[in-house]
């Protein structure tokens, strides 16, 4: 199962755009701005991960996607006669990350961005490494960025912003000349994101959501599926979205559902089977949030097995 899924019930709130960009050529999107679609679509990838140029003849690549010799061709064609100054990940997903060092080869640049893969706490004793296949570990920048470090070219600027939750490492980028953030698999238009532990922290997601509400991009490139237009609205849905999550899972927990199984039965009512595993991850991400809380009780540390009962203020 691929990490980098997102939880399987868009549509919901906010409202969710279900225009999806199509793989093939590379598309100019604004003027600094164009962007290639990978070949790798899924149900949890939407039609195939975004690599983004950013500038004019002297460029930088963001998320040069999966290790796919031949998408990373059709992004060195793209820019014949142009140079890639740098090369940037958002992630250490492999559906995003692995390009980059294929693309490094090619042009010498060095990689920019997000750390090593980290996960948010130590497999737990009995948990199965579940997101082992889809962190890309072999991931070693040339230089990490951290929270308002920039790199620059002609006419444009790319500040990290620091939105760890879907992985612990991940970065967004403002590009202040366009009021833009490419916002990786942070926030995403046609769906949301699935924060999976260990991999993943449900609290650090809900507290890099609250980070990007006063910021004043007024739109929103993602790692997947179209632009986020209205991004301070949109990011607003997305966390009144994950409370009624949290409200629900209580409510199931209250109702007696004591296992992760019985609470996304409940809750994902006629669910496809392929995405049942995404969204037991999704309420395990909200149940370990909930019982750091004392909002709901079980045995030791929140388990993918474990037994849980109401808690505080139940």
């Amino acid at each position: 199962m691929n990490a980098d899924t997102n939880e399987p019930d868009a549509g919901t709130e906010p409202d969710f755009e279900p225009a999806m960009p199509a793989p093939g050529a590379i598309e100019s999107l604004t003027p600094l701005i164009r962007r290639r679609i990978a070949p790798n679509p899924s149900p949890f990838t939407a039609s195939g991960t975004c690599s983004y140029v950013v500038g004019r003849g002297r460029v930088a690549v963001i998320d040069p996607g999966p290790e796919d010799a031949g998408h990373v061709e059709a992004l060195l064609a793209d820019l014949d006669g142009e140079t890639v100054e740098a090369i940037v990940v958002t992630h250490t997903h492999r559906d995003h990350s692995p390009g980059a060092r294929l693309l490094a080869a090619r042009t010498g640049a060095p990689i920019l961005g997000c750390g090593p893969h980290r996960a948010a706490r130590s497999l737990a004793a009995g948990e199965l490494p579940i997101l082992d296949a889809s962190a890309d570990r072999a991931h070693a920048p040339d230089r990490e960025l951290r929270e308002g470090d920039a790199l620059a070219g002609p006419g444009w600027t790319l500040v990290a912003v620091e939105t760890p939750g879907h992985t612990m490492n991940h970065l967004a980028f403002a590009l202040p000349e366009e009021e833009a953030l490419f916002s990786g698999d942070h926030v995403m238009a046609w769906s949301t994101s699935i924060v999976a532990p260990p991999d993943g922290s449900m609290r650090a997601y809900l507290d890099s959501l609250e980070k990007l509400r006063d910021r004043p991009e007024t739109i929103y490139w993602p790692g997947h599926g179209g632009p986020v237009r209205e991004p301070r609205r949109f990011v607003r849905g997305l966390a009144a979205h994950r409370r009624q999550r949290e409200t629900a899972i209580r409510a199931r927990v209250s109702a007696g559902d004591a296992d992760i199984r019985g609470i996304v039965e409940a809750i994902y009512q006629g669910l496809n089977p392929v995405l049942m595993g995404a969204a037991a991850l999704s309420v395990f991400a909200h149940l370990e949030d909930l019982v750091e809380r004392g909002l709901v009780l079980t045995d030791g540390p929140a388990r993918l097995d474990g037994r849980y009962r109401p808690g505080i203020a139940a």
